[in-house]
């Protein structure tokens, strides 16, 4: 066997070894050596045993890029913490990243956890595939399909909630704290198979950030 076919086979094993395992994501020192390319916000570190970051609030969108990380499917787990404040918070994951305006994201809107509205309480998670495909044009045009209201007990708005965000070829599907059964199942909106990933926040909105891992299927 030649050195170029055992490299070959090396590296076959290599990868098929690492798929499927469970990568853990330390964002503070993410943040520290400079391996986050962050978009219109500050992100700063906090004093907590969570080893979170904290995103300002600024208008227009925000999104921190996980720098020599390339997502295709699997599983994204992530705690993450809003406020409640109305239309003032909007926490989530963006993924299949292209640049920055061209990506598919998941995202919460806490201040609708416990609403009364009933209109309100069922937008509680959104998924959204940009640049086409905004919250708006699915409002819109296909009401009530890409967000949905949590399975209750639905969590404190103001505290720190786990996500598992399933991403599959077709699919993505939301699952918040314990539930077994997901919040938000949807089809995807377009046919990009991997990209970038980052944490995501919304216009007018902070947020903050911990405990990021990925399984790659």
């Amino acid at each position: 066997m030649t050195m170029k076919c055992r490299v070959t086979i090396l590296f076959m094993l290599a990868t098929f070894f690492a798929m499927g395992q469970v990568k853990k994501y330390d964002l503070q020192s993410l943040l520290k050596s400079k391996k986050l390319a962050i978009v219109n916000r500050t992100v700063s570190s906090i004093a907590d045993n969570k080893k979170a970051v904290k995103f300002d609030e600024r208008s227009d969108e925000g999104v921190a890029w996980l720098q020599g990380v390339t997502f295709s499917s699997g599983t994204i787990e992530i705690d993450l913490r809003g406020q409640d404040v109305l239309q003032k918070s909007f926490v989530g994951i963006a993924f299949h990243g292209v640049n920055d305006s061209t990506f598919e994201a998941v995202y919460f809107r806490p201040f609708n956890f416990h609403a009364k509205d009933t209109v309100r309480k069922i937008h509680a998670v959104q998924y959204i595939s940009h640049p086409v495909y905004t919250w708006r044009k699915l409002r819109d045009e296909r009401n009530g399909i890409f967000e949905k209201g949590l399975i209750v007990p639905a969590p404190d708005p103001n505290g720190w909630f786990h996500a598992r965000i399933e991403v599959l070829k077709d699919v993505v599907r939301v699952f918040v704290d314990d539930d077994a059964e997901p919040s938000l199942t949807v089809n995807r909106l377009n046919d990009r198979k991997s990209g970038t990933l980052g944490l995501w926040v919304g216009d007018g909105s902070g947020g903050e950030f911990a405990n990021l891992s990925i399984k790659q299927n």
